[in-house]
């Protein structure tokens, strides 16, 4: 079995440097195929409520074996369940649908500012918090200036922002803000699927170097820059081979040229405009 090291976050929760992906894994497949990840080694398990698969997830984690302790579950309160008694209602609901006595990590899924409820929704999720239905909260898709905002006027800096990352848009200023306030990033996509990222010279290069591949390559070059990746796969030896990236190590000079290989946003995500409901 495989051993996936911890980040200590802001707030004092041992956090994984490497995750599941859970999107699109549901019914019974999909509880077969967390349940084979956790066999294997992983730990972190991130679901939504937009999702829809809580349940499997919080099936899967029953259905290990493994003690609930050992394991980190993180889901994500939709837009539509923003503002203070929606966000509570919003995980409670969580709960109920995962079966689980608690939360490992609670995000704000999207800011949706145009609907610019996101800062009560944040102070829901603080009083969760401290009533230990979540250990941790933080954030996905967040600006810096979002962040500023929520520090600025609640005093809580969020754990966590998850975040479009992959070298294609590697994020530099964002991870620099989030390293500076002590908040750890995360990744979502962190392969650039539906991309031809995976078939890039450089990539392809370093993977004969290291004696791995080039989705290795990818992801232990998320846990050098400090993001941790969460990669989806509903096959066994594929979600092994991801978790593989901790007994070889890029030099700055490689890690470098992945970065290099940035061209920006993939999918029209701006969280300035995009917004989900």
């Amino acid at each position: 079995m495989l051993s996936i090291p911890t980040v200590t976050l802001n707030d004092g929760i041992p956090f994984p440097e490497l995750g599941l992906g859970t999107y699109g894994l549901s019914g019974d497949r999909g509880v077969a195929a967390i349940v084979a990840a956790i066999e294997s080694g992983y730990r972190l398990m991130d679901t939504a409520v937009s999702y829809g698969n809580e349940r499997e997830v919080g099936e899967a984690v029953r259905t290990s074996g493994v003690d609930r302790g050992e394991l980190f579950v993180t889901t994500k309160i939709p837009g539509r369940h923003h503002g203070y008694s929606e966000a509570i209602e919003s995980t409670n609901g969580s709960l109920a649908v995962t079966g689980l006595d608690y939360l490992d990590l609670s995000l704000i899924h999207w800011p949706n500012p145009s609907v610019g409820r996101f800062v009560e929704t944040w102070r829901a999720m603080i009083d969760l918090r401290e009533s230990r239905l979540v250990r941790s909260i933080g954030v996905s898709n967040f600006t810096e200036q979002m962040l500023t905002r929520l520090i600025d006027e609640t005093g809580v800096v969020p754990a966590v922002n998850q975040v479009e990352l992959h070298p294609y848009f590697p994020q530099d200023a964002l991870r620099a803000f989030h390293s500076e306030h002590g908040i750890r990033t995360e990744s979502w996509s962190p392969l650039a699927r539906r991309s031809e990222l995976l078939q890039e010279h450089v990539l392809n290069e370093l993977a004969e170097i290291h004696g791995v591949t080039p989705t290795q390559v990818v992801l232990r070059w998320h846990v050098q820059i400090g993001s941790t990746p969460i990669p989806k796969s509903a096959d066994a030896e594929r979600q092994r081979e991801n978790a593989d990236v901790f007994g070889f190590e890029l030099t700055p000079d490689e890690v470098g040229a992945i970065s290099a290989l940035e061209r920006g946003r993939l999918w029209g995500g701006d969280p300035n405009t995009h917004e989900e409901m």
